[in-house]
């Protein structure tokens, strides 16, 4: 799996360091939060060609989005997190649009027709983490692919 990732890794790593240095309403850069905004992007990226796991929560044992997303903000921001992304949907955080949305930003979609189903991490340029379905791997996706694009509900900033 390391050698796959080989020839796209610095491609992951410009992308992240872009969206940061363009990443409206963040921290001042030094602060608590843009290190702990940081952290969990360049882990999210790190995860990307993790196999899928239903119910799986960490990177030896493989992911499903929500997993993804809890062990993330687990490990690099110290914020525990609900275990499912509906749950996740219900935190108190205010629901932004895409154009509010900045880096280390949890997206929701529905994917199921029955309210939020899925969660990514928005890593920033219209891009976020998540780990999509059976049989696939964590990867990088585009919001404006019209899947994704179609099935975007809102995001909530849950890093301060």
């Amino acid at each position: 799996m390391q050698r796959r990732l080989r020839p796209i890794l610095p491609a992951l790593v410009l992308l992240l360091l872009s969206a940061c240095a363009s990443a409206p309403q963040r921290p001042q850069p030094g602060s608590t939060m843009a290190m702990a905004a940081n952290n969990v992007l360049f882990r999210a990226i790190s995860l990307v060609g993790t196999p899928y796991h239903w119910g799986g929560n960490t990177p030896a044992g493989g992911f499903d989005c929500s997993g993804l997303v809890d062990y993330v903000f687990r490990t690099e921001a110290r914020l525990n997190l609900p275990r499912t992304s509906r749950a996740m949907s219900r935190l108190p955080d205010p629901r932004l649009d895409r154009a509010q949305l900045a880096p280390g930003d949890l997206v929701f979609f529905q994917t199921d027709g029955n309210g939020v189903s899925h969660v990514g991490i928005y890593v920033g340029r219209d891009r976020f983490v998540h780990a999509p379905d059976t049989g696939g791997t964590v990867r990088l996706d585009a919001l404006d692919n019209p899947y994704w694009s179609r099935h975007f509900l809102y995001g909530k900033r849950v890093l301060r």
